[in-house]
């Protein structure tokens, strides 16, 4: 029983990894057959809403702090940040490019949130110290792997499974033509901007948990605004197109659905491993998700891995842990008697809060 105690929150985190790359596959099929990007944000965060809402009025219905419009105007921009602007960012992006690109530029977050904690002053940067030049050199390098995974490509990787085994690449010029259409640089940039969207929103409700500290609530508010703020967007950008809110297709029913599931349960398991193990272990875990997606893109999205792409992919991952290795650090020198640092801090939260709807970091 000791050792189950012990293997939950492994068990936990790596099926919440999984949970996420099984939605870039599905999310991925539906967009291949028509589905609008913005029109599966809309209705997953309308799923996540039906979801979670019952349990935050139920268990946060004697602590739940009293609603102010200037809390409900900042629920209704970080919705805008996280899920909206992110989520839309990212599945576009998806359409550009393949599931197991824009899942690997995502790993370049925790860079991203600490660039943004020190533009806004949230980041206690003293050069001369070890962990914070391990921030800024991880920094550097996620970014040098983003740029490479956009610019190098390199030769196709043999799988066991595809036809290109054995150095068969008999379907690589066909690869070279669908690579016009999947424009590497606008995914690669649409990405980081979601990536920037998330950090925005993972910094803004830093501070809005101090003033409304009902964190189950928030979510579920965050989610109910992202949808209306979602649908909106949508409503706007698709012209009125109605034939795009169909969901005739059972992979575009699927999706809907199990991304907005997959949104309630992530959110719960991020707080419940982060309470037990800290918010490091769970960022720990991201480049797991990157693997699965890749292999399982391989299997039934028949997308190719390229030698550049993986060695990018692996500079990011490095950069990431380095970054995360120097906040930890943090941590152990600001509060030495405590294991775990509190979620309030910014590259720290990073860790534990995901798209409020789970990514595909994709989130």
């Amino acid at each position: 029983m000791e050792f189950l105690a012990k293997a939950k929150p492994f068990l936990a985190v790596s099926l919440m990894q999984f949970s996420y790359a099984v939605m870039s596959i599905i999310a991925k099929s539906a967009m291949n057959q028509g589905m609008s990007p913005h029109v599966l944000v809309a209705y997953r965060m309308a799923v996540a809403s039906i979801l979670i809402a019952p349990f935050a009025i139920v268990l946060e219905r004697k602590t739940r702090p009293k609603m102010t419009f200037t809390i409900f105007a900042k629920i209704m921009l970080i919705s805008l940040f996280e899920p909206v602007l992110d989520q839309n960012l990212f599945y576009t992006a998806m359409k550009y490019t393949t599931t197991n690109f824009t899942t690997a530029i995502c790993n370049i977050l925790p860079a991203v949130t600490f660039l943004l904690a020190c533009i806004f002053r949230l980041e206690n940067m003293d050069i001369k110290r070890v962990n914070c030049q391990a921030k800024v050199v991880g920094t550097v390098v996620a970014i040098g792997g983003a740029t490479m995974m956009t610019l190098m490509k390199g030769k196709v990787i043999g799988l066991p499974w595809r036809a290109d085994w054995r150095g068969n690449h008999h379907n690589q010029s066909v690869e070279s033509g669908t690579d016009l259409k999947q424009n590497l640089l606008i995914g690669a940039l649409l990405t980081l901007a979601g990536c920037f969207s998330w950090s925005f929103f993972i910094i803004l409700q830093t501070v809005l948990l101090k003033s409304y500290p009902a964190q189950l609530s928030l979510t579920a508010m965050i989610c109910v605004t992202g949808m209306v703020e979602a649908a909106v967007m949508a409503f706007a950008v698709e012209k009125g197109n109605m034939a795009l809110w169909s969901l005739h297709s059972n992979c575009k029913l699927l999706a809907v659905i199990y991304g907005g599931v997959v949104s309630g349960t992530a959110f719960y398991i991020m707080g419940w491993v982060s309470k037990r193990r800290g918010p490091v272990f769970v960022s720990a875990f991201n480049p797991l998700n990157m693997v699965i997606v890749a292999i399982l893109g391989s299997f039934f999205l028949a997308e190719k891995m390229y030698v550049g792409r993986i060695i990018g992919s692996v500079i990011i991952v490095i950069g990431m842990y380095i970054v995360l290795w120097g906040k930890s650090k943090d941590r152990l020198q600001s509060e030495p008697d405590r294991v775990f640092a509190p979620i309030d801090q910014p590259i720290a939260a990073s860790a534990t809060v995901t798209m409020i709807v789970a990514r595909d970091s994709g989130n």
